[in-house]
């Protein structure tokens, strides 16, 4: 039996600009694990993801829609980075209202990279200590939480981490917050 069999977890991401390592990597290494991985875009056409922020990468299909989708059936939210993405994902009420959701119902939310701008954007980071892509430092604490240079950082039920080479490390964070 895999540890996270029985586990449901979300994946918000915009259909264009997500960081290809940062959606594809842990959703495949939660399927391995035994999770079922629901991966939720803007819209029902597929996900076009970017290496680098610039360079095209591999094409996702969507299992359905962020409109569409609610925080119940699921135990944790991922939101990946990346530039394009994480600035259009913090405009898109829908994605907000999730992340608010998730942590209103005490379910762990993880986000990579850019990603915590979603966050910052719900306004659930104040008093926390998170990590994220280095040029987010600012907005961080104008948000009122406090930011580390670190691989992974756990606070309460956020989990965040800087860049893809954080993978790893952020992953097992997700898995560690499922099964605690």
């Amino acid at each position: 039996m895999a540890t996270l069999d029985g586990k449901k977890v979300l994946v918000i991401a915009t259909n264009y600009g997500v960081e290809q390592d940062e959606i594809v990597v842990p959703v495949d290494q939660l399927r391995e694990r035994g999770a079922t991985v629901t991966v939720a875009a803007q819209d029902s056409g597929s996900i076009e993801t970017l290496v680098g922020d610039k360079d095209p990468g591999k094409s996702l299909d969507p299992d359905t829609t962020i409109a569409g989708v609610n925080v119940t059936g699921y135990d944790a939210l991922v939101v990946p980075g990346g530039t394009i993405n994480a600035d259009t994902l913090r405009q898109d009420n829908s994605a907000v209202s999730l992340v608010t959701a998730f942590v209103e119902a005490n379910k762990p939310v993880a986000a990579i990279c850019h990603g915590p701008w979603t966050l910052i954007e719900a306004g659930v980071l104040r008093g926390r200590t998170i990590t994220s892509f280095p040029s987010l430092q600012t907005d961080v604490r104008n948000a009122g939480a406090e930011w580390v240079d670190q691989e992974v950082q756990v606070d309460g039920g956020i989990i965040t981490s800087r860049n893809p080479d954080d993978l790893p490390a952020f992953v097992d964070a997700i898995e560690s917050a499922l099964t605690a």
